[in-house]
């Protein structure tokens, strides 16, 4: 497969800022793909000229290898992070309106609307005030609006914001099975529980440059420290004991019925020293190592350094 979306040396100035400084990124078609980064990065500035609300200053924007043009705006859907009904509307009146707008057809367009009214449980609603419903029963509307014409592409600005749990459950599983049937969906979220959970790439943007790209996997692994928990039965002063002068004790904590211990393996040790060194002194019920969390990468690669290990 190729690259849905390829973004070549963007720039982007307002006035004498520069909100997007010669960003490049590529997104492959099938995939839930992350653009992350700190409010006020560019993230939005990039998402707006993917759907061509502005135009970049320098570089281009190709949809399936082809320079973006207008007509491309009808394989994509956008949920932007500025919620925006009209109040004095019915639901159901609303919701048809706009799926008309994006070229359905108005039988069709209520069936499938009426599927998903049934589905995220607001069918109640089709004949009520959007005023009426609650934020959340809001957003499942919009949500819907914005997959409803089965887009290539969807662009999601913060889709799991003022939902309670049990809907961004169902907000997560949908964009899930909207990605198995063949939707390419780019997330732009400051949770990076769910970036760790859906996107399989993300590129990270800070200070208006893209400074991190890549398979989510392998940035993990990219950023590991070469620590490893090691649950075991024993007794902690023995084990601080057999690891000092050898290994880093990062922290060691006890669980209900087994300690548990974090420690770091100098560069070019193998994990299986660490096991013989504590064998002699403990019994051993698990190992298995630490990778960093998307989220302590984020602020590393924001902030310059290297992610710590949770204590």
């Amino acid at each position: 497969m190729g690259n849905i979306i390829s973004a070549k040396n963007i720039v982007k100035r307002y006035s004498k800022h520069v909100a997007l400084n010669d960003v490049s990124f590529n997104v492959p078609e099938g995939v839930i793909y992350g653009l992350l980064g700190p409010n006020g990065a560019g993230k939005t500035s990039m998402i707006r000229i993917i759907n061509q609300i502005t135009a970049p200053d320098g570089g281009e924007v190709l949809f399936n290898d082809e320079k973006l043009v207008p007509n491309h705006t009808k394989f994509i859907g956008y949920l932007p992070e500025e919620r925006g009904l009209y109040k004095k509307m019915k639901v159901g009146e609303q919701a048809l309106y706009l799926a008309r707008l994006k070229g359905m057809e108005k039988n069709e367009a209520i069936a499938r609307l009426k599927e998903w009214f049934i589905k995220f449980d607001i069918i109640a609603w089709w004949d009520k005030k959007v005023e009426d419903l609650s934020k959340g029963m809001q957003q499942k509307v919009q949500f819907i609006v914005t997959v409803l014409h089965e887009p290539k592409l969807l662009i999601l600005d913060e889709p799991f914001s003022g939902f309670d749990p049990i809907n961004v459950e169902l907000i997560k599983s949908e964009l899930l099975r909207l990605r198995k049937q063949g939707a390419t969906i780019i997330l732009s979220t400051h949770n990076m529980a769910s970036v760790e959970e859906l996107c399989n790439n993300i590129t990270l943007i800070n200070q208006s440059k893209a400074v991190l790209e890549g398979n989510v996997n392998e940035l993990r692994h990219n950023f590991k420290q070469h620590a490893w928990e090691v649950k075991f039965e024993g007794e902690k002063e023995a084990v601080k004991n057999a690891l000092s002068g050898k290994f880093e004790l990062l922290d060691i904590a006890p669980e209900i019925n087994f300690m548990v211990a974090r420690i770091k393996i100098p560069q070019g040790l193998p994990s299986n020293d660490l096991i013989k060194t504590l064998l002699p002194v403990c019994t051993v019920i698990g190992v298995s190592e630490i990778l960093p969390s998307m989220n302590e990468i984020f602020i590393s690669a924001v902030k310059g350094t290297s992610p710590k290990q949770q204590a």
